[in-house]
């Protein structure tokens, strides 16, 4: 199946739409935060669950038999709504991505919507209200900041570069991640949305993370690869397709860099 282009700029203009909604409404509800645990390791706040809802509903006011898959769905687990009739398109959402950042009032938080056809992004879109900063892109459109074009960076690694590395790291990653840290002015800005977004426009060279799920990474993804770069599980592999029907929030490793530092960057992680 595919989506021709008309339909495509359709479905972008919505999920723009829903995440500026979404964006605008954290931004009210960081007035009163309350927080809490979910699952005993994650913080959630008020905000999360009436973001996404926003979104949600404002994408099926145009798409009502689209699937979503969202990060907050009853008890702590993710909310799954299967696709119905012919559709196979599915959405999956963040409404707050960097929620610990937003839990503690740190300016540092989007909102992440993603479209999906046979398990692979057809388009994202990346929101920071706090900077009013709208990065999308879409198959056959390039990657876009406030609708102007945005490439990757063309920068090596060096010690004025700037990468992006997770706050959860792991054994498989430390070495590599301490490598690059000392080759590189690392940053860690607690959201890996926001960490693809930068990466997609040039700020930064590369970014890496072990612990992303699949809300984190979609939209990031398939922006940075419009914007030239490259997307990648830690040992190089295709991160896509994903089965949205049998995704239960796994864990995904995750390395997006500029092309020129990919394979470089793969073997500091090896």
């Amino acid at each position: 199946m595919s989506i021709p282009h008309t339909e495509l700029s359709r479905m972008l203009e919505t999920a723009v739409v829903a995440a500026r909604l979404a964006g605008q409404r954290a931004m009210e509800e960081l007035r009163y935060i309350r927080k809490s645990l979910k699952n005993n390791s994650e913080l959630v706040t008020q905000a999360d669950p009436v973001c996404q809802k926003i979104i949600i509903d404002r994408i099926c006011e145009t798409y009502p038999d689209h699937g979503f898959i969202a990060e907050e769905g009853k008890d702590g687990h993710l909310l799954r709504r299967m696709p119905r009739g012919d559709e196979s398109i599915w959405w999956v959402i963040d409404p707050i991505d960097g929620t610990n950042n937003f839990a503690n009032s740190l300016l540092c938080f989007c909102v992440s919507i993603a479209a999906m056809l046979d398990g692979k992004p057809i388009l994202g879109v990346i929101f920071d209200p706090t900077t009013d900063s709208m990065v999308t892109a879409a198959l056959d459109m390039d990657a876009q900041l406030n609708s102007s074009t945005i490439t990757v960076s063309e920068d090596g690694i060096g010690p004025y570069a700037s990468f992006a590395v997770d706050s959860h790291l792991n054994a498989r990653t430390n070495h590599g991640a301490a490598e690059m840290m000392r080759q590189t002015r690392f940053r860690c800005m607690g959201s890996t949305a926001l960490h693809l977004a930068y990466v997609a426009k040039g700020a930064m060279i590369g970014m890496v993370a072990t612990s992303t799920k699949l809300w984190d990474i979609a939209a990031g993804a398939i922006i940075i690869e419009r914007a030239g770069g490259v997307v990648t599980d830690i040992d190089g592999g295709s991160l896509f397709p994903v089965s949205l029907k049998d995704y239960n929030a796994e864990y995904f490793g995750i390395l997006a860099t500029n092309k020129k530092i990919h394979d470089q960057t793969l073997k500091i992680f090896a």
